[in-house]
């Protein structure tokens, strides 16, 4: 939770009037390298949730995470609802692993009935968009915004003219924007 890339979106998400509530796994927490269990992962999910809707009974709650942690989100949410949760905000879905292009990590997104936005890079090594794209499209409640030029931590090529606070804004902005449209 303290990682560079999640306090500086939360700052962009603040700037937004987006209220963030930041957790950790405890395989992180623990500093370790091999992740929880499953019913682990999704347990610390669903505490996250319950300790967030404490904190802020009267905001509207939306859940997710960057990567892995929006990943185990949405399996939390497919496996039973989120208490409270109107949309899940995914900021890199790790599709698959890096050169191993696969759709094994989206068999459980058709089970998640609130809406979803995946905000994806289009140079995103964990997420080929090729087969990112149908599964979002067949997803009824789901909306894809890709961040052009952006790789799996959103960074951006000096090239492109944009700065890395350029793209946290863009995210920012989109979750923001789509946040309020749920309401």
């Amino acid at each position: 939770m303290r990682h560079p890339f999640l306090a500086a979106i939360a700052e962009a998400l603040a700037e937004e009037s987006v209220a963030t509530f930041r957790y950790e796994f405890p395989y992180m927490q623990d500093d370790r390298k091999r992740p929880d269990p499953p019913a682990v992962l999704h347990g610390t999910v669903r505490a996250a949730v319950l300790a967030a809707r404490e904190s802020a009974p009267d905001l509207p709650l939306i859940a997710g995470g960057k990567s892995f942690g929006g990943r185990m989100t949405t399996q939390a949410q497919a496996d039973a609802a989120l208490p409270g949760v109107r949309g899940i905000a995914l900021l890199g879905f790790p599709l698959h692993p890096a050169g191993a292009p696969s759709v094994k990590r989206a068999e459980h997104l058709p089970r998640v009935r609130i809406p979803m936005l995946f905000l994806q890079g289009t140079r995103d090594e964990l997420a080929d968009l090729a087969l990112l794209r149908p599964i979002v499209e067949k997803l009824p409640r789901a909306r894809l915004r890709l961040v052009e030029g952006a790789d799996h931590s959103f960074h951006v090529l000096k090239r492109s003219g944009r700065t890395h606070g350029d793209v946290l804004r863009e995210l920012a902005r989109a979750l923001a924007d789509w946040g309020n449209s749920l309401s």
